[in-house]
């Protein structure tokens, strides 16, 4: 999915978190801000939806569902599955 780049990748953490290392496809959108104004961050539909272990972005997941999106993904794991798994994590802003 994300080397065909049809799809929105959301990193719902927070800054700190964020610069410790992101997957290079996400742009940040921490679940705050997510939930004060959804509207405007989220941008289309299919959207994979990723945080530190997979609890904040399946709540993000879900708010996005309300809200009428249906292709929804939750990385599940996060980052930590991610890095686990040996996959590249980009580091600082």
């Amino acid at each position: 999915m994300l080397s065909r780049d049809d799809v929105d990748v959301v990193d719902v953490r927070d800054e700190k978190e964020w610069t410790s290392g992101h997957i290079a496809q996400a742009r940040l959108v921490p679940l705050d801000q997510l939930r004060a104004d959804p509207e405007r961050n989220l941008k289309r539909d299919s959207i994979i939806f990723v945080c530190a272990k997979g609890v904040r972005s399946l709540t993000a997941a879900k708010l996005a569902e309300r809200l009428g999106f249906s292709k929804l993904y939750n990385l599940e794991g996060g980052t930590a599955g991610w890095a686990k798994a040996g996959l590249p994590l980009i580091q600082g802003a």
